[in-house]
């Protein structure tokens, strides 16, 4: 026990000891550092003795301290000096390293072959032509997004910037993402914060999400307001409507801004009170069947006179997203684009058990909603967005090859705006200014500098896409398919993506000669006017 005693104070009271022992001495020039020292440790140590939060620092005072001082800067201890260039966390220092090189226009060529493991279970590549085509333009890899029910069709770039608020987001960060778009023609999503000043002052593309608090729209109370939102909709710059069911990181919980983060701006941009925590509701007031959720796609078209009106979400029951899509047939409102988030997508701040265990990946999400339109004759009148953890060429190639129009990305254009993985965006202490509500932080995101940084990622990106369908024999993104890409399945075999998943015919579901069990049950399953599954089938 004293053993015990004695490793546990020993240095608490040997700065004690030394303190009172050396105070009588302090007239020694040299000596009265050393007792400044001891001294304000033994506060600490005396300090630690009376504090009733950490039982270590009361068992091992002075030193405890040490414990925690390591665990406030392992994350940075990891990055920096133990992280492998391949550890995803989320995103590896290969990806992050990519987008800094692409953004910096750095080049971003890596000598003497491959790092990857291409014999281990999950690589994936592009299959190349003996006969490559020649070099597209990246300017023309843009798809049109407007159904038969659209009078203003917009033409987007088939990679953008994915949903980010004002207010997870910092003024400056806004600020040169949106300069960042308009320098290089393609779309900033305004995430479900609403249209701030700080969107509209480059004038870049806009896709305002509509969230569940309707921000920018919304009564007193917190529900839609159709006249604010026509008021704001119908501005040339806002070029679709996205409604937000879900996102991927946190799907079917709602958000929250929390109230130290509410400034005035936010608050006046988002329609909501000062000194409050900001709440993004878990589902929507406006509608809740997916006959109603069609009703108000059509509402919020007439209100925008004509735009793209479409919705994100992140795929959960399957039988919910097959009930929207017999909603469409039933009241033949088509929505003009879909966006597919995938569970791997990121946020401010969300559960750990949400982030890591709920959520259909993007993948199989996006395939799914993919042949659920072939097998109803819709897919040539809906475009499809993809979102989640899509930061290079082959990432983009991936999704399209598998149903998607275009792409979006936040992460990725956070990196180019400055963003280390710091993982500190719900403190209000983000390091480079992008994700916090500080002056003074935000200060340190030079904006010309880092939209020009947007533009060049951006463009470097699409350039290295060009190059990698140039050598599939393809001349545009549109013409990648399934069987266009290969992932090794075990140590000795590979499969083209078109064998490994299965895809629905053009009305396969509406004849009900379906090729697999899963899409004909959940089909069954669906209900157009209750996003409940059909309580006879289930039965």
């Amino acid at each position: 026990m004293s053993l015990s005693l004695l490793s546990r104070y020993a240095f608490f009271a040997a700065c004690v000891l030394f303190t009172l022992a050396s105070l009588p001495f302090t007239h020694h020039e040299w000596l009265w550092p050393f007792t400044l020292t001891t001294a304000v440790l033994s506060l600490i140590g005396v300090f630690d003795l009376l504090q009733q939060r950490h039982a270590v620092r009361r068992n091992y005072p002075i030193l405890g301290n040490i414990r925690y001082l390591v665990e406030g800067i392992r994350p940075e201890i990891r990055q920096y000096l133990l992280e492998a260039d391949s550890d995803a966390l989320p995103f590896s220092r290969a990806q992050r390293s990519l987008v800094y090189a692409r953004a910096k226009n750095e080049a971003s060529d890596k000598p003497f072959g491959t790092l990857i493991d291409v014999y281990e279970s999950g690589f994936e590549f592009i299959g190349h032509s003996m006969r490559p085509a020649p070099l597209t333009d990246p300017a023309s890899f843009r798809v049109i997004v407007g159904g038969p029910q659209c009078r203003q069709p917009y033409s987007a770039s088939i990679f953008n910037i994915s949903a980010m608020s004002f207010g997870s987001l910092s003024a400056n960060a806004i600020r040169a993402l949106n300069q960042g778009a308009k320098l290089g023609n393609f779309h900033h999503d305004t995430g479900e914060g609403s249209i701030s000043p700080y969107h509209r002052e480059h004038g870049g593309d806009l896709v305002w999400e509509l969230g569940s608090g309707y921000f920018g729209c919304r009564t007193p109370d917190g529900r839609f307001d159709p006249e604010r939102f026509a008021a704001q909709a119908r501005s040339p710059q806002v070029r679709m409507i996205e409604i937000k069911m879900s996102q991927g990181a946190k799907p079917g919980h709602g958000g929250i801004l929390p109230k130290h983060k509410v400034t005035q701006e936010i608050a006046e941009t988002r329609g909501v009170l000062m000194g409050e925590d900001c709440i993004s509701p878990s589902r929507h007031s406006a509608f809740s069947t997916p006959i109603e959720m069609m009703q108000f796609i059509a509402q919020l078209r007439e209100l925008s006179d004509g735009k793209p009106v479409g919705f994100k979400f992140c795929l959960g029951h399957p039988w919910e997203f097959m009930g929207i899509a017999k909603a469409m047939l039933e009241t033949g409102i088509l929505p003009d684009f879909i966006v597919v988030d995938g569970k791997e997508g990121g946020t401010g701040a969300a559960p750990v058990e949400f982030t890591d265990h709920i959520g259909v990946p993007l993948r199989e999400g996006l395939l799914f909603v993919h042949n659920t339109l072939v097998g109803l004759n819709l897919r040539d009148k809906i475009k499809l967005g993809a979102s989640g953890k899509i930061v290079s060429a082959f990432d983009i190639a991936s999704v399209l090859a598998i149903g998607a129009d275009w792409a979006n990305s936040a992460r990725g254009f956070m990196f180019a705006i400055g963003c280390i993985q710091s993982q500190s965006c719900h403190t209000n202490k983000c390091p480079t200014g992008v994700a916090t509500q500080d002056p003074l932080r935000q200060r340190a995101l030079v904006v010309p500098d880092k939209a020009q940084r947007v533009l060049n990622f951006h463009h470097n990106t699409l350039r290295a896409l060009a190059e990698m369908l140039a050598a599939a024999g393809l001349d545009h993104p549109a013409q990648l398919e399934a069987k266009h890409l290969v992932r090794r399945v075990s140590a000795t075999e590979i499969k083209l993506f078109s064998q490994m998943h299965v895809f629905l015919k053009p009305g396969e579901l509406l004849t009900g000669e379906v090729n697999g069990q899963f899409y004909s049950r959940m089909w069954q399953l669906a209900r157009a006017d209750s996003f409940e599954p059909n309580s006879e089938v289930a039965a």
